[in-house]
């Protein structure tokens, strides 16, 4: 799913005015949803198989022979088989999961700080700063998502710290547009005018009335954005722009095992179903945590 797909999406995207009980009453809607639990069971799955990887992970991920080169699954001593180099699967998914997890989570993070600042900013402000910084960032969507990321990285060279840059970059631009949507909402509410009247300065009635209602909003959309970018560090690792070998991480994973395709099959395609599970889990769970936070639904 590419970041350019998502602005119908943004555009509905609406502010929320926080009230007593209001996150009471999400986490009860997502509490009945059995999609939202399931994918929320997953993630969470992932995030412990991640954080616990030396205690649970059978064998070293490093350690290979050519004697135990991919070997199938269900082989004894390597319930999911070996990988090109006899290294065991199981290992090397649950190591990967990491450095996946990271490589798709850090850069939403660090894009929802800039990005939401550069939005509340133009959103706030209004008139040719408002234009001035709109602007500059719609140059950004002159670009599909996968292409500017490829052209950032291989600029700026393979490495992991790189690719967290490129990415980072690139969901900027579409969390800022969120931003400065919402922001343009609130700055005309009754209660917002109501401060201005009073004397307040613009620091405070960002800080007191526009922060409360604006971030709900930019946090549920940067969390559908995990899923892409997942995918895309994924990609990056695949193309050598991203993680470098012998690092465990599933997009390099897919590029490694790619010449075992006909020989093992089903090993080769285990690195791919992580990345399919990971990313359909965070999707399903911002959609889910969309429409419980929506309070006229």
């Amino acid at each position: 799913m590419a970041v350019g797909t998502m602005d119908a999406a943004a555009a509905k995207v609406q502010p929320i005015e926080v009230s007593q009980g209001y996150w009471r009453g999400v986490i009860g809607r997502l509490s009945r949803d059995p999609v939202a639990m399931l994918a929320l069971g997953v993630i969470v799955l992932l995030v412990l198989m991640a954080i616990f990887a030396p205690l649970i992970a059978p064998a070293d991920p490093f350690k290979g022979s050519m004697l135990r080169r991919l070997r199938p699954i269900g082989t004894p001593g390597f319930p999911l088989g070996a990988d090109e180099l006899g290294r065991d699967m199981l290992s090397r998914l649950i190591y990967g999961a990491r450095l996946s997890l990271f490589m798709g989570v850090t850069p939403v993070l660090m894009a929802f700080v800039v990005g939401s600042g550069l939005g509340i900013f133009a959103g706030f402000v209004g008139g040719r700063i408002n234009t001035a910084i709109m602007r500059t960032i719609d140059v950004f969507y002159a670009f599909p998502s996968v292409l500017l990321a490829v052209a950032l990285s291989g600029a700026l060279g393979a490495g992991l710290t790189n690719a967290l840059v490129s990415l980072t970059i690139v969901f900027i631009p579409p969390i800022a547009r969120v931003a400065e949507s919402v922001t343009t909402q609130v700055r005309n509410r009754d209660y917002v005018e109501a401060a201005r009247a009073s004397g307040a300065s613009g620091f405070t009635i960002v800080r007191v009335h526009v922060l409360g209602n604006v971030l709900s909003p930019i946090f549920v959309y940067a969390t559908s954005l995990i899923s892409v970018a997942m995918i895309l560090a994924s990609g990056l690792s695949f193309l050598g722009l991203g993680v470098r070998p012998p690092e465990p991480e599933w997009g390099l994973m897919l590029n490694t095992l790619r010449t075992a395709i006909y020989v093992n099959p089903l090993v080769a395609a285990l690195p791919g179903a992580m990345i399919f599970i990971t990313s359909i889990s965070f999707n399903l769970f911002s959609d889910s945590l969309r429409s419980a936070m929506d309070v006229r639904a």
